[in-house]
């Protein structure tokens, strides 16, 4: 069974073809910059071929066709006919409390997504217009199934996931923590339970999911009982250009101080903030490592701020869960960044918190412990994607399709 797995973002379209035999990569790439002037398409094969294109993408539907005529014709060509692909699967961003697991999509469904737009706005949208488009083009008799980020996230229990306003407006807006990166927290929670042949009842984990977007995620007996972001991404640890947590009086302030409208706000607090706000210089982490060590002190600060909130929080989850048996590091800062781990955990001793130092420097690309404490400490790269054609194959099988 070959399976396509689509990640619609705003503006991009991130995709692999895995043959779910023996859940081998055969293909994977991205569409860039759609509805955006220079939009391409980076295509890569697992033998090693590379293809680049520039192409015009108004929106997520010529994107999608352009990387079936990929898969399919010229020299990033892996398989003869878009007929060889059993089923799709795609990552949805939100599902409000309606899907608390994935689902087989039908027309209800993309509808359903749709309507969430204000829930996420950026990327409900897109990916209800690909799944339309991914149906066109493939036909009504492949089936599809939808992975939301928030499902994992639904196990919390109402004391963690309500907010402390009027109780009216989570029954007439549904305002409550709903949590994203919830595919990758369930896999890499999920692999560690795997790789150390514990069960999950009796388990407690927190895990950390850093890179440009960031959360932290509380597991216990398996599933989440609290996350750091809420209603939207926004909320949590400082990110990439996210403020993460502020006072709301904060941006009442600001918008009597400055004029600003909600949107504007809004996208000051997403797109001008975190890293780049506070350092005036770049949102990518590994720009402020490098110039932190030069003296840059805006840079560092960042850096500090950010450290020390992951600190925080794995103190307050362990707290929560009434105790600790791992920390588990994924994405592109928590996986490559041997100094923001030895940082984090420096202090967390009376956690049974002791970082292997050489382990811990040890860039194996691969899930390796980094600890010699009580508490383990992994290194556990995630596989959002995997774990989407993972659900897709076991819905589709389980429907007879």
């Amino acid at each position: 069974m070959k399976i396509l797995v689509i990640n619609a973002g705003s503006s991009s379209l991130k995709y692999q073809l895995i043959d779910m035999d023996n859940e081998h990569v055969i293909a994977k790439g991205n569409c860039e910059r759609i509805g955006i002037e220079g939009s391409l398409i980076t295509h890569k094969t697992d033998d090693g071929r590379k293809v680049q294109l520039e192409s015009n993408f108004p929106t997520h539907t010529e994107a999608f066709e352009k990387l079936l005529e990929v898969l399919t014709t010229g020299e990033g060509k892996v398989i003869d006919s878009i007929a060889e692909i059993s089923a799709v699967g795609h990552r949805v961003l939100h599902g409000s409390e309606v899907y608390k697991e994935s689902t087989l999509i039908t027309d209800k469904v993309i509808d359903d997504i749709d309507s969430f737009r204000e829930l996420g706005p950026l990327h409900n949208p897109p990916q209800a217009a690909t799944m339309r488009a991914c149906r066109k083009a493939l036909g009504e008799s492949v089936p599809m199934v939808a992975v939301f980020d928030t499902s994992f996230h639904q196990t919390m229990p109402e004391k963690a996931f309500m907010y402390g306003i009027p109780y009216e407006y989570y029954e007439k807006y549904s305002l409550r923590k709903y949590g994203f990166h919830g595919t990758s927290h369930r896999y890499v929670s999920g692999h560690y339970l795997k790789i150390t042949g514990k069960k999950p009842e009796g388990t407690k984990v927190v895990v950390c999911h850093l890179g440009n977007g960031s959360s932290i995620t509380a597991v216990k007996d398996g599933k989440c009982v609290d996350t750091t972001m809420g209603f939207t991404p926004l909320d949590g640890l400082i990110m990439g250009t996210r403020s993460g947590a502020v006072d709301p009086s904060v941006v009442t302030f600001m918008m009597n101080k400055e004029g600003f409208t909600p949107d504007e706000i809004s996208s000051l607090l997403n797109k001008k903030s975190g890293f780049l706000g506070i350092s005036g210089l770049s949102s990518d982490a590994r720009d402020l490592v490098n110039a932190s060590k030069e003296g840059n002190k805006r840079a560092k600060l960042a850096c500090d701020m950010f450290r020390y909130q992951i600190k925080k929080y794995i103190g307050s989850y362990a707290a929560a869960m009434g105790g600790l048996d791992a920390v588990l590091f994924t994405g592109g800062i928590g996986e490559n960044s041997d100094e923001a781990r030895a940082e984090v955990c420096e202090g967390l001793e009376f956690l049974g918190i002791e970082l292997d130092d050489a382990e811990n420097k040890n860039k194996t690309g691969k899930d390796h412990l980094i600890s010699k404490g009580k508490t383990e400490v992994w290194v556990i790269p995630t596989d959002e994607e995997m774990t989407i054609a993972r659900d897709t194959k076991e819905l589709v099988e389980k429907a007879g399709k």
